[in-house]
């Protein structure tokens, strides 16, 4: 009898932690401030290309999902330590990030990044360049003649460039597109589009297999059926890269 009596509590038991882990809540972290991947609307919701996709990839991968916004420079640690169990901030995947965090394949292909200024005759080889703090453009700047000057915000290096405190902003060409075009010809685009990164995907933790698998199948399934590209043309234009 008590033999059956602690098998029935540890079926019940193992019956409880499966329907909790089955419940649980996954909670997606963003940065809030990269349109048209992410942003806070006038309602103080997450907004844009991301909040759309990351709310239908929960959807088919049949997760409950909720979203919170950390900054940028602590994204990834946030991540490590449990604050939130996803990244989906229009973070590009690099061998040096998938050294510390997995990720999910690309759910925009590899794009180009661009320097934008308030003229086109800025030396961006041996100039001051801002970039955001721990980005692929910060490292590529790094590595060229030109000074970086890194911020925490994206907002804060198109700010660096219009009072003078750098010549040129490197960042992704899709963020800085609306800049340009509504800008009235305050900025322009200056030099090549440089090719960095492998697209962006979703970060996890290494141990979060299981997770990654799902989103991983569920990001397949909106290439094989078509739904993506009319989402990444939605967010960023008719002349966005697709698959």
């Amino acid at each position: 009898m008590k033999t059956l009596l602690l098998t029935s509590a540890l079926v019940l038991s193992a019956g409880m932690v499966m329907a909790e882990s089955h419940a649980k809540t996954v909670r997606l972290g963003t940065e809030g401030a990269y349109a048209p991947f992410n942003f806070i609307n006038d309602q103080g919701e997450v907004d844009g290309f991301e909040r759309e996709l990351g709310d239908e990839l929960c959807k088919r991968a049949e997760l409950t999902c909720e979203w919170v916004t950390n900054d940028w420079d602590s994204i990834i640690p946030n991540l490590v330590s449990g604050n939130y169990d996803v990244i989906i901030a229009g973070m590009s995947i690099t061998d040096e990030r998938d050294e510390v965090i997995d990720f999910t394949q690309n759910y925009t292909p590899p794009s180009n990044s661009a320097y934008m200024a308030l003229s086109d005759d800025v030396d961006i080889m041996g100039g001051v360049i801002a970039a955001q703090t721990g980005t692929i453009q910060a490292a590529h700047v790094a590595e060229t003649g030109a000074t970086l000057v890194e911020f925490a915000t994206p907002d804060e290096t198109i700010a660096a460039v219009q009072n003078g405190e750098a010549d040129a902003v490197m960042a992704d060409h899709d963020y800085l597109k609306p800049f340009v075009a509504e800008s009235d010809g305050e900025f322009t685009f200056v030099g090549d589009f440089v090719p960095l990164g492998g697209g962006v995907g979703m970060g996890l933790r290494e141990s979060d297999t299981e997770l990654r698998d799902k989103f991983d199948a569920a990001i397949q399934s909106m290439k094989d059926d078509g739904t993506l590209n009319p989402l990444i043309i939605k967010w960023f234009g008719e002349d966005a890269l697709t698959y």
